[in-house]
């Protein structure tokens, strides 16, 4: 066995399961919501700027169109956005806020603190989140950098 490919000395394999239970205890704030956490992020990017194109929420959550758009059609369906063609361009698809998902906002202030509270109580010798944060940020933008860059052949 390849000491590089034991499951114990894999980093991924952390993050992985990181990111699944930190999606999993959002859960109990978005299911009243009647969201999942994916809905979420789209709701947040909208809260922040309403009207935008599929291709700049995509955009910002480092998500495929083809990913996005099936997400955006069950949104719709659940009345939380609404998607029309762009003004300048008729192929362009501009997602906004419905009054549901504006008023989801409020529903939804507290969900962060509450997440944050969850994570600094599971590892308090870590309690710098702002510094966590940047460095996952780093890592994020590093990795799509590269998965971006054209590879030699």
């Amino acid at each position: 066995m390849y000491e590089q490919l034991k499951l114990d000395n894999q980093l991924c394999f952390r993050l992985y399961t990181a990111a699944r239970l930190v999606i999993q205890a959002y859960y109990p704030h978005l299911e009243p919501l009647g969201i999942t956490y994916p809905q979420y992020l789209v709701l947040m990017v909208l809260w922040e700027r309403d009207h935008q194109p599929v291709n700049d929420i995509a955009k910002r959550l480092f998500l495929e169109t083809n990913t996005i758009t099936p997400l955006l059609q069950r949104m719709e369906r659940q009345g939380l956005i609404e998607r029309h063609k762009g003004d300048t361009d008729s192929r362009q698809r501009i997602v906004s806020l419905t009054p549901k998902g504006k008023e989801m906002e409020e529903q939804a202030k507290s969900i962060p603190d509450c997440l944050a509270n969850d994570i600094m109580c599971a590892i308090p010798q870590y309690a710098d989140l702002p510094q966590m944060v940047m460095l996952l940020d780093q890592l994020i933008h590093g990795l799509h950098q590269h998965s971006t860059t054209p590879k030699k052949q």
